[in-house]
């Protein structure tokens, strides 16, 4: 018999691919709310989903189902990983890595300073402190991440000192460290600067390439990473999957011509040789600078400009250090209630205090006292107000819902009714479209312009010249703490 006779040819046969999370008719409530119902959605090595729909609609909980921060109130929920089929979301933890604004809120709400390289270096368990002593291989990872991802310059520096999209870009490189199969980001270009959002993008498309999975909840489909992107649709507790989304073309506004020359109309805010420490770093100044009446300010700048420490030392939650001022003519008497009243402040920062288990209703009334928590007795043409303002922008049904179940579009809506309830003097707005889904941009944009032909005086921060409401007259452009430009009446 020749060689050949009566060989059986076997014929190979490629392994399936299986998913590295499964979800098979699973529902989720959030503090009795129910989010998600009946979802059917499977998670492949090196895919990328672009998660989009409308504020509530449960983008957060999809990412934090999967991760295995939520837990399933029906249904299954699997995950293969390490060659096994597994219904525990304890190796998820650190196989699926999350950057949102929930952790940011976490770890700005710590009591005890960590520094950037300790944030870090917890990451590589997926934990949130770092309760180990790192050896030279957690190290090295510690500079190849930071050297991937720009963080190198910040890591003996307190975590909580750092801008709100110096501490995007940490986040994003502690979700690197543990290496994981799949990236949960949620909104994760708000607050960050032009050149971050360009700088990072690269790096994410250099970790799709890697074979890691990307999920990206976000409202703003035009900056994700230029990937192979699938589109899931969420919202009214279901999902669907759709082709990619439409771009959004919304333009800048122009800063339009003052009515008075600024120079000779009254004070408002005066700031002479302010400089502000955080934490012992410099984060503002020296800076001087004075804001006029009929004056509504465009606030611009690098993250870690100083940006919303500007904004905050003239609500007067930040002091000037010793050689330093600030004055506030506008006041009768310079004091922390009179501020709380005639100021109007939404920003990172507040709503990371307001997410408790606070009603709806009372974080818009607190507005009138400028409390946080709790709400003053109203009058009836009070609570008449609040109801207006709720309904304008479609939160009615969120004042019995507790603070801390509700999304980040939800909170900010809130917010932002809170802080015009009052009609105040100064309304300080940091990034106040972030967060937010198209209608709910559009219905912010009208009631600014409305508060501003009342009489509010406004100051914008925004990173997106068309996030910027109509009717700004002034730009200050600042520069690690510094004022680099200024400008009067001319485009954005």
């Amino acid at each position: 018999m020749g060689r050949g006779a009566g060989t059986i040819l076997l014929a190979v046969t490629a392994s399936p691919v299986l998913p590295l999370a499964r979800l098979e008719a699973v529902s989720v409530n959030v503090g009795g709310v129910p989010i998600l119902a009946d979802i059917q959605f499977e998670l492949f090595p090196g895919e990328a989903w672009l998660l989009t729909g409308p504020n509530g609609g449960g983008k957060s909980t999809l990412l934090g189902l999967l991760r295995g921060d939520l837990s399933p109130t029906a249904g299954t929920r699997r995950y293969f990983l390490d060659g096994a089929w597994r219904t525990s979301a304890v190796r998820a933890l650190r196989a699926f890595a999350l950057v949102s604004p929930a952790q940011e809120a976490w770890f700005l709400t710590r009591d005890w300073a960590q520094t950037v390289q300790d944030v870090l270096l917890a990451g590589i368990e997926g934990d949130m402190l770092r309760l180990w002593e790192a050896d030279a291989d957690a190290l090295a990872r510690v500079s190849e991440v930071s050297r991937l991802t720009g963080v190198g310059g910040w890591l003996e520096q307190d975590f909580r000192t750092l801008s709100h999209g110096q501490r995007r870009r940490v986040l994003l490189a502690r979700a690197l460290m543990s290496r994981p199969k799949a990236l949960l980001l949620d909104e994760f270009t708000d607050g960050l600067s032009v050149e971050a959002r360009a700088e990072l993008r690269g790096v994410l498309e250099a970790v799709a390439g890697e074979g890691v999975a990307l999920l990206l909840a976000t409202h703003r489909p035009e900056e994700a990473p230029a990937l192979n992107w699938k589109h899931l649709h969420i919202g009214g507790g279901t999902v669907r999957h759709e082709a990619p989304p439409t771009v959004s073309t919304r333009t800048a506004p122009r800063l339009v011509t003052h009515p008075v020359s600024p120079i000779h109309a009254p004070a408002l805010v005066t700031l002479e040789q302010a400089t502000v420490y955080r934490n012992g770093h410099l984060a503002l100044g020296p800076i001087s600078w004075t804001w006029r009446q009929g004056q509504h300010w465009l606030i611009t700048g690098d993250n870690g400009a100083g940006k919303s420490t500007l904004a905050r030392l003239i609500a007067g939650e930040f002091f000037p250090a010793l050689g330093g001022r600030v004055t506030r003519p506008f006041l009768r008497r310079d004091l922390l209630s009179e501020r709380r009243r005639a100021i109007g402040v939404v920003g990172a920062e507040l709503a990371i205090r307001q997410r408790r288990e606070w009603s709806g209703f009372s974080v818009i009334a607190s507005g009138y006292s400028g409390s946080e928590g709790f709400a003053p007795t109203l009058t009836p043409a009070q609570t008449v107000r609040v109801h207006e303002l709720a309904a304008r922008l479609e939160v009615t049904d969120l004042l019995t819902r507790s603070a801390d179940t509700l999304s980040q579009g939800q909170l900010k809506r809130l917010l932002l009714a809170r802080a015009v309830l009052h009609a105040p003097t100064l309304l300080l707005l940091d990034e106040p479209l972030d967060f937010l889904d198209a209608a709910s941009q559009a219905a912010v944009l009208a009631l600014l312009d409305d508060v501003r032909a009342a009489g509010t005086h406004l100051l914008v921060i925004a990173h997106r010249a068309e996030d910027a409401p109509p009717g700004l007259t002034d730009h200050l452009h600042l520069e690690q703490g510094r004022v680099r430009d200024a400008a009067i009446s001319r485009e954005l």
